[in-house]
């Protein structure tokens, strides 16, 4: 063997050496990376998800509604509501509030009726600061019906109506063929079926309820009347409606309070008329024990439910006969902002997806007059003789300004409640009743003048 071919040789086993050297070396450094990324492994996914949390966190807003929302709208369209916008705004979750978990907390959000109003823009006394957020800075026009309100403290989705029901069987067996129309009407019906003890036994002509429990109960039962009969307690051309102070025009509405004066004395009134609901009004009139009364134009669907379409009607409330205005008040489902709300502006965004859906609800409630910021009757209003019946008394009223928007509504309303129980039970006259109501409401009015002043 040559040199040459020694040496070749030996070459080759040298490389064969270093790569027989090299290879262990490289399996460790590989093995002692693995090993690494293992034990590192656990706490850089945890680092990860952490993040990831942290993340969510940061994004994630938490808004309440108040439980009232289930009450107003129903469990399932509030489930579904809330369920459309989750889809649509997954950053923000809207959830009805738990009042069961103990904890004292107020909603982000208020659904409301018309007797809630008042309370919600002042609470703990005489215009004290309420609980609804000024939605003013929000809107660029005053979404509130027909009246200016300086102050937009929540928007109406769907509003209703007062309206006269009579049950038809009724006043047919009692000897009439249609509705009273004047209040003389009204008293001669509901003395005829309350006196017929054979034919129309246990049925009472009509009913009130003034519980306190209902807080729409005077706006319902007595001051509808007062309307109906061209009444109102805001007067543009008083001086004193500029400066939101009610007043009462005693002269004409003496007429009023003797009207209910005798419903009282002729005893055709449903027992229970100071610790009933209108809710439980309904229910007796279902049931066929009260033959006329006034109710929202909410209560229809449930009534034709329970009644059938060809056992009530409903009609204009019966008025003093004298030509004049039909005056009406509108009664809301609202949405509102809490004042204490952390985030205004995703609530304001709920409350406009909310507003948007004003048909909607209107087609729900199959309401009348519905909307009130594009007043457009729906299909039911056109096609059902109900409903178009409702429309047409709507189109031809007058709508006024109840309470329930101003501050201390309650206040103002318990007054002429006391005032009025005192008028049933005593000798006092009408003229007498409606001055003293008079005087107790300005005494508020100074009151508040006094609290301005010390500010």
């Amino acid at each position: 063997m040559s040199l040459l071919e020694k040496a070749s040789m030996i070459n080759i086993n040298n490389k064969k050496m270093k790569k027989s050297i090299h290879n262990p070396k490289r399996t460790d450094i590989f093995l002692i990376l693995v090993i690494l990324i293992l034990i590192s492994s656990p706490f850089i996914i945890n680092l990860f998800f952490k993040e990831s949390e942290e993340i969510v966190e940061i994004k994630q807003i938490s808004l309440n509604i108040s439980p009232r929302f289930e009450e107003l709208f129903g469990s399932e369209l509030t489930e579904s509501l809330l369920q459309e916008y989750r889809l649509k705004y997954p950053e923000i979750l809207i959830q009805v509030l738990n009042t069961e978990d103990g904890e004292a907390s107020s909603p982000d959000i208020f659904l409301f009726d018309e007797g809630d109003y008042s309370g919600l823009i002042t609470q703990g006394g005489i215009s004290r600061q309420g609980a609804l957020l000024q939605l003013n800075s929000f809107m660029d026009y005053e979404a509130d019906s027909g009246i200016n309100l300086t102050e937009q403290f929540a928007i109406p989705l769907v509003s209703f109506m007062d309206l006269f029901f009579y049950n038809i069987d009724i006043l047919t067996a009692a000897g009439f063929d249609r509705p009273p129309k004047t209040r003389e009407d009204f008293l001669s019906y509901a003395k005829t079926v309350s006196n017929n003890n054979e034919a129309l036994a246990g049925i009472t002509g009509t009913a009130i309820s003034l519980s306190s429990g209902d807080r729409q109960a005077m706006s319902r039962d007595i001051f509808s009347w007062m309307w109906a009969a061209g009444g109102s307690f805001w007067y543009e051309e008083d001086s004193q409606a500029s400066q939101g102070r009610p007043v009462l025009d005693i002269r004409n509405m003496s007429g009023d309070i003797s009207f209910f004066g005798n419903l009282y004395n002729e005893g055709v009134l449903a027992n229970g008329i100071f610790n009933t609901t209108g809710e439980q009004r309904i229910e007796e009139f279902a049931n066929g024990t009260i033959a006329m009364m006034i109710a929202s134009s909410q209560a229809i669907p449930f009534l034709r439910e329970r009644m059938g379409d060809e056992a009530f009607g409903i009609t204009n409330i019966p008025d003093t006969g004298s030509a004049g205005n039909y005056n009406i008040s509108l009664s809301s489902i609202y949405a509102g902002i809490n004042i204490n709300c952390e985030y205004p502006e995703e609530a304001w965004n709920f409350l406009e997806i909310l507003a948007e859906k004003a048909s909607f609800f209107c087609d729900e409630f199959k309401a009348v007059p519905g909307g009130l910021t594009n007043i457009i009757p729906g299909d039911y209003v056109r096609i059902d003789p109900f409903y178009s019946k409702a429309w047409d008394i709507f189109e031809s009223s007058q709508i006024v300004q109840g309470f329930s928007k101003k501050p201390d509504a309650a206040l103002y309303e318990r007054i002429f409640l006391e005032e009025l129980q005192i008028f049933f039970t005593g000798n006092r006259t009408a003229q007498t009743t409606l001055t003293a109501i008079q005087q107790r409401w300005d005494e508020i009015d100074n009151e508040k003048k006094l609290i301005r002043g010390s500010e």
